[in-house]
């Protein structure tokens, strides 16, 4: 019991030191070298914003592979909290349903963004 107890302790502290920011942040772009900030594009951006990853297929990942946190893998999320999505069942479905929600809205995106278009 006390076993059981330890191991919940230490994977609830591991998950909170991997948390993000309840509001979007973006990167902004070192101006070292640019003598004019209005000459930035967003192209100049992209690397700082991660890879763009598509909608659908994380949608598709979720619906299929749900269980074993295939769409939080595609997506970026931290390799902790994605084993506790695993050992607790998506939360027994919930956090999973969340999930498929954010991902419908195009709220789910931990590393940089999804695409455009859908697919």
């Amino acid at each position: 019991m006390k076993f059981k107890t330890f191991l919940v302790l230490l994977l609830i502290s591991i998950s909170t030191q991997f948390t993000f920011a309840s509001f979007p942040v973006e990167r902004t772009k070192s101006v070292e070298n640019s003598t004019n900030i209005s000459e930035t594009s967003e192209e100049d951006y992209k690397p700082y914003l991660g890879s763009e990853k598509s909608q659908g297929i994380a949608l598709i990942l979720a619906l299929t592979l749900g269980l074993l946190a295939a769409h939080r893998w595609y997506v970026g999320c931290p390799w902790p909290v994605n084993i506790i999505f695993i050992m607790s069942l998506g939360g027994v479905g919930v956090w999973l349903l969340i999930d498929i929600i954010r991902i419908l809205m195009g709220t789910f995106n931990p590393k940089g963004r999804f695409k455009k278009s859908f697919f």
